[in-house]
């Protein structure tokens, strides 16, 4: 059984006046999620909570078999992989559901990005811009696909940049959606930064580096929102940090509760006496 060391924070920032970003963490589950919306009159904020709410919704309730990564490929997905896949189609269905059905949300949209842990290795799923970073042996990378203009047509140049940073995916966009999926081993003390673009566009991979391997996930959580805000603050600011356990913590903890709770009982039952 997978253990893990967990924190996350969603700010406003400086500039907003909503926050549109949503994230989770479900313990049970050990699944992570950060979320960030778009739209006008709060359909961002909607969007985003809706596709958290979906995905831990169906990833509580369904199993699923194996589907192909792509229609050229024939690598297969794991049934947890699987299972991922068909929670953000599902959550993707009933935003498109929503906006067809409630004019003011027509045009929202969200970008997503899951981490998912089962035994000895994790899923990580995206659609959007939102990042997932993993920390492995001293050295970060995404294990993300930026779904932007920018990232998937880098020849193509615009004047200043302009629509450089344009999603070319997000949830509620379309009818059909395609995450990106990435499976692997994890190993103890690795660690994982899940976050929109509020904190990706201000904080380098390297500064992410040096914040998690110097801090606790919470401690790294506040740090992280304060560089952000510091920078300008102009987007909305959400990240979850991940630290796998070593299972002499696991163990250290579980002999400090029954010390502490034999401790607790004998006083009890002095009390008694």
């Amino acid at each position: 059984m997978v253990s893990i060391e967990s924190a996350g924070i969603t700010d406003v920032g400086k500039k907003r006046e909503i926050n549109e970003d949503s994230l989770r963490m479900d313990y049970s589950l050990n699944l992570y999620i950060v979320a960030d919306g778009m739209g006008g009159h709060r359909a961002g904020e909607v969007a985003s909570k809706m596709a958290v709410d979906e995905i831990c919704r169906f990833m509580s309730k369904h199993k699923t078999g194996t589907k192909e990564k792509d229609a050229g490929s024939d690598d297969i997905l794991s049934e947890e992989a699987c299972q991922l896949f068909s929670s953000i189609e599902y959550a993707n269905s009933k935003l498109c559901k929503a906006a067809a059905l409630n004019e003011s949300f027509r045009g929202m949209g969200t970008t997503v990005a899951i981490a998912y842990f089962i035994d000895k290795s994790f899923v990580v799923a995206n659609v959007g811009d939102s990042p997932v970073y993993m920390v492995h042996d001293g050295e970060i990378k995404m294990v993300t696909v930026p779904h932007t203009l920018a990232d998937e047509h880098p020849d193509f140049k615009l004047e200043g940049g302009m629509f450089e940073n344009m999603l070319t995916r997000a949830l509620g966009a379309d009818e059909t959606v395609v995450p990106d999926i990435c499976e692997n081993q994890f190993f103890y003390d690795d660690i994982f930064i899940i976050c929109s673009d509020g904190l990706s566009r201000k904080v380098t991979s390297e500064e992410m580096l040096d914040v998690v391997t110097l801090n606790t996930p919470k401690e790294a959580c506040k740090i992280f929102v304060g560089m952000a805000n510091d920078r300008g603050g102009d987007d909305n600011i959400s990240v979850v940090v991940l630290r796998i356990k070593r299972p002499r913590e696991i163990f250290g903890n579980i002999w400090n509760f029954f010390l502490h709770t034999s401790d607790r009982l004998r006083d009890y039952l002095r009390k008694m006496i």
